[in-house]
C-alpha cells in the first residue's frame, strides 16, 4: 500500500513539474512574438515616416499624378492607423505596397528625379528598411509557427487550453519593394539615370568578323607554269 501510494505521488509530482514547465514555456513564447512584432511595428514605422517625404521629391517633378500621390497618402494613414491584430495590420499594408508600385511606376518616366540625389538617398533608406521589415518579419512568423505547433501538440495542448493559451497568427506581407533593391546608377550613352532592381539583361557584345585566313607556305604557281 506504501509504495503505491509513493508511486502515485511521484506520477502526480512529475505532472506538476511538467505542467510548471510547459507553462512557463508557454509564456516566454508569448513574450517573445510580443518583442519580434514590436520589431515589425518599429520597422513600419520608420517606412509610414519615410513616405511622405518621398512623395514630396517625386511631386516636385511630376506635379500633375494627382491621384497616385493621393493614392500613397491614402493608403499611408490607413496603415498607419491600424492597431488591430497582424492580420488586420497585414491587410492594411497591401494597399499602401500597391501604391508605392505606382508612385515608382511614375518615377521610371523622369530619368532627372531618378539621378535626384535627394530621391537616391531616400530610394534607398526605404530599401534598407523593407529589408530589415522582412528580417523582423520571417523571425516574427517563424516564433509564432514553433508557439502554435505546441499549442495543437498533446500534451502541451493541455496546458494551452487549461491557461487560455491560443493559437497567434502570422503576419504575411508582400515583399515586392524589398525586391526592387537599392537603386542602380547607369551612365551609359543609352542609359541614363538610375534603375531599381530586376536582373539586367546582358547585351550581347557585336562580334567583329573574322579575319581572312592569311596565307601560309609558298603560293602555287600560276596556271601554265612547268613544275621544275
Amino acid at each position: 500500500m506504501g509504495w503505491a501510494l509513493l508511486i502515485i505521488g511521484g506520477i502526480i509530482l512529475l505532472l506538476v513539474v511538467f505542467g510548471i514547465a510547459s507553462y512557463n514555456r508557454f509564456v516566454s513564447q508569448r513574450q517573445l512574438i510580443k518583442d519580434a512584432w514590436a520589431n515589425i511595428d518599429t520597422e513600419l514605422r520608420r517606412r509610414y515616416d519615410l513616405i511622405p517625404n518621398l512623395v514630396e521629391t517625386v511631386r516636385g517633378y511630376a506635379s500633375h499624378e494627382r491621384t497616385v500621390f493621393e493614392n500613397v497618402t491614402r493608403a499611408r494613414a490607413a496603415a498607419a492607423s491600424a492597431t488591430g491584430s497582424p492580420g488586420e495590420q497585414a491587410a492594411a499594408e497591401g494597399p499602401l505596397v500597391a501604391a508605392l508600385r505606382q508612385l515608382f511606376a511614375v518615377v521610371e518616366n523622369y530619368p532627372d528625379l531618378k539621378a535626384n540625389q535627394n530621391f537616391l538617398a531616400l530610394q534607398s533608406e526605404l530599401a534598407n528598411t523593407e529589408d530589415r521589415l522582412q528580417t523582423a518579419r520571417r523571425f516574427y512568423n517563424a516564433n509564432v509557427r514553433d508557439y502554435n505547433q505546441r499549442v495543437k501538440q498533446f500534451p502541451s495542448g493541455l496546458i494551452a487550453s487549461s491557461f487560455g493559451f491560443k493559437e497567434e497568427e502570422f503576419f504575411e506581407v508582400d515583399d515586392a519593394l524589398r525586391e526592387a533593391g537599392a537603386p542602380q546608377v547607369a551612365f551609359g550613352a543609352d542609359q541614363p539615370g538610375v534603375t531599381f532592381g530586376g536582373p539586367e539583361v546582358p547585351q550581347t557584345p557585336a562580334v567583329p568578323p573574322a579575319p581572312s585566313p592569311e596565307p601560309s607556305g609558298t603560293p602555287p604557281p600560276p596556271p601554265g607554269t612547268p613544275e621544275t
